[in-house]
């Protein structure tokens, strides 16, 4: 018997389990980039290489930021469900083969192929929220998609110190297993899109000289000032390889017949500014993320898990705001709502950087949730109006710059705020990280996470009235939900 569900955007609407699928596609991605911290010393007590085990987030998210554009443009091209089916079969695959790691070289490699499902899972799943919801629907969807990294930033970091107090660390890795095969079931079973068959030339070329240049230029952002110095041979050959291999990258778009990466992509004033917003979204979280923890452990010597709940603060303000954006951008336009979150957002970095010299775990936890309700009225409604200005074969690369420019940002932020840092730490006392060398040294860091604030008002202010191109329909014409049946 088939049952008919009122349309709309919770768990019991016709829609629903298309929302839950892409919920539980989210989480995988969501608690794998905060489950395996609090293991790293059970991790190495067990298979060794404890002066590689940083490479077990660098590669992953070198992975997974360089495959976006990738996924992006194939989602365009033959559809979103295939594409997202491989990222999970590929993060699938990777969990499996982490799980089994012999040794620390061998987990890295496998936290690559983790990385690649991530790149694909993280930018469709929020392409195909684009195309089955309306405008005023996909606000609520964001805040449901963003929830899930609230609730990772807890759960993640808890099961993890769990799985590695019982020495079963393994299973951070192997607990994916139901999840993805649930995830993806569930999409087999209640997604289903009209892809318009056509004959395309896949980009080789563009996509090669893209994933090895970004994958030079992100690794010199990451490992400049910690693996080896900015000025050394190393991060000079990689960066200028890095981009000369961009040049070449965008000469061969100009040939292309279907480019990786589209020149209108940034020719266009609103996908350009929209892009530079997510860029500056990215340093700002991950300018909280990377040293809100380690302020208060080293000024405070709070417990980690008390300095991870002042920081999940951050991951609490911004689902509750995005999930309310589609009321104030419906009404005021997508422009100035981004410019009130941003607003709030400065406000709150900026109590955080006036009062870094004063630690309190209270007023550090309110002004990661004052800058959280800030930034979820900015990502959305710039995410949401990009989205609303192309058609469905365009989304897709649209989606997945936005998302890349993010991670551009949070890489670009780890070099500047990590070699801010360590300026500071090199002149403290003996060169360590005392109380008051990492109050100076965090309160640096907020001060240039509020800059990146204020710069980010700039692309706000620049970013004009969005046009809406697709119609106000409960579903794309191209992707539809199948009815749930008893």
């Amino acid at each position: 018997m088939t049952t008919e569900i009122a349309d709309g955007v919770g768990f019991r609407s016709r829609r629903g389990p298309i929302l839950i699928a892409l919920m539980l596609s989210t989480g995988l991605v969501a608690i794998d980039s905060t489950i395996v911290a609090t293991a790293v010393p059970s991790i190495v007590e067990d298979i060794g290489g404890f002066s590689s085990f940083p490479w077990l987030f660098s590669a992953y998210l070198l992975a997974q930021a360089v495959s976006v554009p990738i996924y992006a443009k194939l989602s365009d091209v033959v559809g979103r469900k295939p594409i997202i089916l491989s990222g999970i079969g590929l993060f699938l695959l990777g969990s499996i083969l982490c799980g089994l790691a012999w040794s620390m070289p061998a987990l890295i490699a496998f936290r690559v192929l983790q990385g690649l499902g991530a790149g694909a899972v993280q930018p469709v799943s929020i392409t195909i929220a684009g195309d089955i919801y309306t405008l005023a629907e996909r606000a609520k969807v964001q805040g449901y998609l963003a929830s899930v990294w609230a609730i990772s930033s807890v759960v993640g970091p808890t099961l993890g110190g769990v799985f590695a107090s019982l020495g079963i660390w393994r299973w951070i890795f192997l607990i994916n297993i139901p999840l993805c095969f649930l995830a993806g079931w569930m999409l087999v079973r209640t997604f289903h899109e009209n892809v318009e068959r056509a004959k395309h030339r896949i980009d080789y070329l563009g996509a090669t000289l893209l994933t090895v240049s970004l994958s030079l230029l992100i690794l010199g952002a990451l490992e400049g000032g910690q693996a080896w110095a900015w000025n050394s041979p190393v991060s000079i050959t990689v960066f200028a390889v890095g981009t000369l291999l961009l040049g070449a990258f965008v000469l061969a778009e100009r040939r292309a017949a279907e480019p990786i990466l589209p020149s209108w992509v940034l020719s266009r004033r609103l996908l350009a500014t929209t892009a530079f917003i997510s860029f500056g979204v990215g340093a700002v979280m991950l300018g909280l993320t990377s040293y809100v923890p380690t302020f208060l452990e080293g000024s405070l010597k709070t417990s980690p898990i008390l300095a991870g709940l002042a920081l999940a603060a951050l991951t609490v303000g911004w689902p509750i705001s995005a999930s309310q954006a589609g009321r104030f951008y419906l009404r005021i336009g997508f422009k100035r709502t981004a410019l009130i979150g941003i607003s709030i957002s400065v406000a709150g970095a900026a109590v955080l950087a006036s009062t870094a010299t004063s630690p309190n775990v209270v007023f550090v936890a309110l002004a990661c949730f004052i800058v959280g309700l800030g930034l979820g009225l900015v990502a959305t409604p710039s995410l949401i109006a990009a989205q609303s200005s192309v058609e469905w074969n365009e989304r897709g690369v649209v989606t997945g710059t936005n998302l890349f420019a993010r991670s551009i940002g949070s890489a670009l932020g780890v070099a500047v705020f990590g070699a801010i840092a360590n300026a500071i730490y090199a002149n403290g006392p003996s060169g360590g990280a005392d109380p008051q060398t990492t109050v100076s040294a965090s309160a640096a860091v907020f001060v240039a996470v509020l800059v990146s604030a204020v710069l980010t008002v700039v692309a706000v202010i620049a970013m004009p009235a969005a046009q809406r191109a697709d119609s106000n329909t409960p579903t794309d014409a191209k992707a539809t939900s199948a009815p749930v049946e008893d």
